[in-house]
């Protein structure tokens, strides 16, 4: 496994490369855990050559604070990373990938980036966006990796990516689960012993609204939910919202021959966690 610091050096050494390989890629904020890892591996076994990228990226937050707080563990994430024997690993510094200036591309997501976590988010995806285009034009690959954790980030990717003309497949991931059902995220680190307790009703709560779905109506099915996590007292509801796949339009009526997905977020004192479920 090779690790590069500088774009320059990373793109000399992937201009040797056989032209005939393909490349996979990764894209990380580091603190790696399994469901990092099970991206990595769903890479490697479609590709010849897979690359990971660790940054964290300072124009996706929208909170100095956040910036701040997230966890940091490099060395550990390189081990993780050899382990899994991936090719090539990108660790740039902020300079490295924004030069003089920290800031963000505004960009047209149709829409995409004005619901769930872009109205409690300001900017969030246009940080987002910049930052996996500046990546994926320094690598080049032929496939990039996304997790369904994020599912709204991955539709605004690939919406990005088509606005673009960018040559590169979207590769969606399924979400990686603790075994009591918590959506495997860095920020677990940071709940107490208490939150992690409460923690995996947010997705008996996404497994509730998908058993209702198909015999309640949205209104109906979104009402419950909200009365089942007012029940706890570790976690705080943001939002709970249905919504089109496509669209991420906020849904009232069912449609037939569109597919709605369930989105969550709350709050575990300072923790902020999403997930979501297909329910159709």
């Amino acid at each position: 496994m090779k690790v590069f610091k500088t774009v320059k050096s990373i793109q000399d050494h992937l201009l040797k490369m056989d032209k005939s390989k393909t490349i996979g890629f990764v894209p990380t904020m580091g603190a790696l855990h399994k469901g990092h890892l099970s991206i990595v591996k769903k890479a490697k076994a479609e590709n010849d050559l897979v690359v990971v990228s660790i940054f964290v990226n300072p124009t996706q937050f929208d909170k100095e604070e956040d910036l701040k707080k997230y966890p940091s563990s490099l060395e550990k994430d390189l081990e993780l990373l050899k382990a899994e024997d991936c090719d090539l690993v990108f660790t740039p510094t902020t300079s490295e990938v924004y030069s003089s200036q920290i800031k963000a591309i505004s960009f047209d997501f149709n829409g995409l980036d004005k619901v769930m976590e872009g109205a409690f988010r300001k900017g969030h995806f246009d940080g987002v966006g910049t930052i996996v285009k500046k990546l994926i034009e320094i690598v080049h690959p032929d496939k990039a990796y996304f997790g369904e954790k994020d599912f709204q980030q991955l539709q605004i990717i690939k919406k990005m990516v088509e606005n673009n003309q960018i040559s590169v497949q979207i590769i969606p991931c399924e979400i990686y689960r603790e075994k009591d059902g918590l959506a495997m995220s860095s920020r677990n680190i940071r709940l107490t012993k208490e939150q992690r307790q409460a923690a995996p009703l947010i997705y008996q709560t996404l497994l509730k609204a998908q058993k209702l779905f198909p015999k309640e109506d949205i209104p109906t099915v979104k009402h419950l939910i909200k009365l089942e996590l007012e029940k706890n007292n570790f976690l705080n509801l943001e939002y709970f919202e249905i919504a089109d796949i496509k669209t991420l339009k906020s849904a009232v009526n069912k449609k037939e021959n569109k597919k709605y997905r369930a989105f969550i977020a709350v709050f575990a004192g300072k923790v902020r966690l999403i997930d979501n479920i297909a329910l159709n």
